[in-house]
């Protein structure tokens, strides 16, 4: 499987771009980094007032946008990082905790 155009499991490691290196966009759809969380975000579409902070901020477009408004997380791709969680100036909207998985 190819996450990144070029890379693959028969790559030696030291010809693979150094990490932390953006080498094309839309590679965070590519990777489930779901599986990396162990805590999780809850949204509560009732408190949320639309103000779409918490989009732009999210490293692994986990927040998705549909008709101008924000949906409930993809967690294929939420991490689990909180940034979401932090930037949101609505008490209660975004609730933090950890997963039972």
């Amino acid at each position: 499987m190819i996450y990144v155009k070029g890379v693959n499991q028969n790559q030696p490691w030291n010809e693979i771009s150094v990490g932390g290196n953006i080498t094309e966009g839309g590679t965070a759809l590519a990777v489930n980094t779901g599986d990396w969380r162990i805590m999780i975000p809850t949204f509560h579409e009732d408190k949320c007032k639309q103000c779409m902070l918490c989009f732009p901020v999210c490293p692994d477009s986990a927040i998705p946008v549909e008709n101008e408004k924000r949906l409930d997380f993809d967690f294929k791709h939420c991490k689990g990082c909180g940034v979401c969680f932090k930037v949101c100036p609505f008490d209660g909207a975004i609730t933090w905790d950890k997963e039972d998985k």
